[in-house]
């Protein structure tokens, strides 16, 4: 598409409020073998449905559900299809009706935008969305050729059958674009490793330096071990719910504002030229020599047109002038550390070009002017793919309400999972955080979604 039109463009309307009203987590593992799909999904909903203070016992809330949504991105990692049947029947939902999403890493992602579709529009008024992946099945080697199935098999799967493999040639393209060092990638890692030492839901904590990530194994050049998303076993889950069920269910409710999609060719190489499409923080002017140095096109191979139109979507449909200022929170999809980059400018974070002052000036970081990843990421805690969007919204969910330390400073909650809460553990808790966004993001930048939280 070079072109838009007015349709393209137009912003997306709720006929109704849509609401979150709890979220429930497994912890985060490598593998999981003394746990099958369906007992991780049901220890999650659990803990939605227990232990977010809701003011109506779990039995009937399970009789206030009329439509459920389910998130697993590949079925190949199970060997089950129809999983999420399987998964509806054990929770106890049938005969209800139900669908299943796949749009790769942003399966969660777009499974909360289908369930926020369904209370919108008046379909439903309670509709719990639950994700998970079973990647412990199967080798490393085996799951990550399952995972770059979902580039574009005919040409790009050919470079190694990793995704780490895509995601260096847009690194080395990005770094040579705009003189980046290595070392703001980095930080990146640094930062999301160390929060991620905070959460007992966590499966890739650790304390490291700059130089620790720039010293560590290479995966693909020049993305090191440590720069790379996990392969994660675990759930999540989140209830949405009209006005008038999410005040029957809790006194802290929180707006879900916004949630759009993007999308973009699966095959990089498809992607055409075309004018940048401007945020709201954004005017012509901004990208007067953009295109004068060593970057001649946009959106090129260094940025990802799909999530730049789901935050303009969202952006427009929740009333966003600034990002920066308008968001106290945010939750990105750190596949790896050239990806999140990238998003800090897709989203207007920064301009094109200039992602890297983002972490840089420490504007990313707890008590900075948009702490980003505070839950670890995928980077430092999970990437379960089916719930990792899901994930970040109830991340975003507890931090909204307050709750920060009662999910991840608990000492029971760190002994639930076979782990000691840590002597120098901090609380994350953002004060008076108000508004946040979380972007989920698959493949090479194919699809995106971008969702906007608000306290009412």
């Amino acid at each position: 598409m070079i072109k838009f039109g007015k349709g393209n463009l137009r912003i997306p309307k709720w006929e109704r409020p849509v609401y979150i009203v709890a979220g429930g987590l497994t912890d985060f593992r490598k593998k999981y073998p003394e746990k099958n799909s369906c007992q991780l999904v049901t220890e999650a909903l659990r803990m939605a449905v227990e232990e977010n203070q809701l003011k109506v016992d779990p039995e009937q809330i399970r009789r206030m559900v009329n439509w459920c949504v389910y998130s697993q991105f590949a079925d190949h990692f199970g060997d089950q299809l129809l999983a999420a049947a399987k998964v509806h029947d054990y929770l106890g939902f049938d005969p209800l009706g139900n669908i299943e999403v796949k749009t790769g890493g942003a399966t969660g992602g777009s499974s909360v935008l289908a369930a926020a579709q369904a209370i919108a529009s008046g379909y439903a008024s309670l509709v719990p969305v639950v994700g998970w992946e079973r990647m412990d099945e199967v080798s490393t080697k085996v799951g990550n050729s399952y995972i770059a199935s979902a580039a574009c098999k005919d040409f790009e799967s050919e470079l190694g059958w990793m995704y780490a493999a895509y995601y260096a040639l847009m690194a080395k393209r990005y770094q040579y674009e705009n003189n980046v060092p290595h070392e703001s990638l980095a930080k990146i890692a640094v930062k999301n490793h160390l929060y991620a030492h905070y959460s007992p839901f966590s499966q890739n904590p650790g304390k490291y330096t700059i130089d620790d990530i720039l010293k560590n194994e290479v995966v693909s050049d020049p993305l090191t071990f440590l720069e790379c998303c996990v392969m994660s076993v675990g759930a999540a889950v989140l209830f949405l719910a009209d006005e008038e069920t999410a005040h029957q269910l809790t006194d802290q409710p929180i707006l879900l504002k916004a949630i759009c999609g993007g999308s973009h060719t699966l095959r990089t190489a498809d992607r055409r030229n075309m004018p940048i499409l401007l945020l709201p923080n954004e005017t012509e002017a901004t990208y007067h020599h953009f295109l004068e140095g060593r970057r001649h096109e946009w959106p090129g191979f260094s940025s990802f047109l799909a999530a730049r139109m789901a935050a303009y979507l969202a952006y427009h449909m929740a009333g966003i002038q600034d990002p920066v200022k308008d968001f106290d929170i945010l939750e990105t999809h750190d596949a790896f550390t050239i990806s999140d980059i990238q998003t800090y400018e897709d989203i207007g974070l920064r301009p094109y070009g200039r992602g890297r002052e983002f972490i840089d000036s420490g504007e990313a970081y707890y008590e900075g002017k948009l702490p980003t990843n505070l839950s670890g990421g995928l980077i430092g805690t999970m990437h379960a793919v089916g719930a990792t969007g899901i994930f970040q919204i109830v991340e975003l969910l507890w931090q909204l309400q307050g709750k920060y330390d009662q999910f991840h400073g608990d000492p029971k909650m760190w002994t639930r999972y076979g782990k000691t809460k840590p002597a120098d553990w901090k609380s994350l808790q953002v004060k008076k955080a108000r508004r946040a966004c979380a972007i989920s993001h698959a493949g090479t930048g194919s699809h995106v979604t971008c969702a906007i939280l608000e306290k009412p």
